[in-house]
């Protein structure tokens, strides 16, 4: 059985049409399905409509979150959930054609383990297009995980052990894309064309999209703490001159106080930058130590309420 697991906030008009769209293809692909969407505290009528759709289908499940908490928080409890033997992660917003899961199933039933759907060309606003395409280098140059998607892949196939090996992974503040590449096993590729979105608008703001840039590269890398370490011996090597530069100059009673007041602040801003990135360390740290449960369940659809929703 496949499972497709879909987050939502806020997509109340996009679901019954990509229900039709799912069951149309699926069936048509002699698949056994389920659809677990998972609501991310949505402020308009998404969970009603995921209650609609599993009363009228026995195949769709609804899960909604005490709280948003973004979409990787949303993944990471369907992935929880799922009951497949493999599971697709795709968008409620019509971007992620369900046509392509058939390559995706191709693809798994010839031995893939993880099978990214990877854009032809990255759509949306240059600054869109932009911020993706830093936020990829960085994970593959930076962070060093080559077998990330250069263009990204937001809309995955992972089988029943890759499913198994992420939930084992109890952290708080991460990517799922990135957990998913760092995990290892094979990987494959199929090409698509993202799609328009059909209805609504995205929740996916600057603030979000910076806080995945920080939890990606302090959750697999330790770059930022050796670039304060390397720093910090550049400056001391650095202070060594500047103490011979300071007596030469009181010696020859050289005014040159702008210059050292802008070195001053430079390093002052430096000396910030360091403790900003250590701080971002720590503080994920503590958030892990505190052990406070990812996420509150409020309330379930098409399927018996747990006994412990906390998760």
């Amino acid at each position: 059985m496949l499972s497709i697991l879909t987050p939502a906030f806020n997509e109340a008009a996009n679901l019954e049409r990509l229900h039709a769209r799912l069951a149309e293809t699926m069936d048509a692909a002699g698949l056994e399905w389920e659809w677990l969407i998972v609501d991310d505290h949505s402020s308009d009528q998404t969970f009603q409509v995921v209650e609609r759709l599993a009363r009228s289908d026995a195949r769709v499940r609804g899960v909604r979150l005490a709280r948003n908490s973004g979409a990787h928080v949303a993944v990471t409890c369907g992935l929880r959930r799922v009951r497949g033997d493999a599971a697709v992660m795709m968008a409620a917003d019509h971007q992620d054609p369900p046509e392509t899961i058939a390559a995706m199933v191709q693809g798994w039933r010839q031995g893939a383990q993880t099978v990214w759907a990877v854009r032809r060309e990255r759509p949306g606003t240059p600054a869109h297009a932009g911020f993706a395409s830093v936020y990829y280098w960085i994970m593959r140059t930076v962070v060093g995980m080559k077998e990330m998607p250069e263009r990204g892949a937001d809309f995955f196939l992972i089988d029943r052990m890759v499913i198994d090996a992420f939930c084992r992974c109890d952290e708080r503040n991460v990517s799922v894309l990135a957990l998913i590449t760092w995990l290892g096993f094979r990987q494959v590729t199929v090409e698509y064309d993202k799609q328009p979105r059909a209805a609504g608008t995205s929740g996916w703001t600057l603030a979000r999209k910076i806080k995945l840039v920080v939890d990606s590269v302090t959750a697999f890398s330790d770059v930022p703490i050796r670039m304060c370490t390397y720093a910090g011996l550049a400056l001391l090597v650095a202070g060594v001159g500047g103490v011979a530069w300071g007596v030469a100059a009181f010696i020859t009673r050289a005014a040159h106080l702008p210059l050292v007041l802008g070195l001053v602040t430079f390093l002052s801003g430096l000396h910030l930058l360091a403790l900003g990135m250590i701080g971002e360390y720590v503080s994920r740290a503590l958030d892990e130590a505190r052990r406070r449960p990812l996420y509150f369940i409020e309330a379930v659809a098409g399927e018996h309420p747990d006994l412990d929703p906390v998760r």
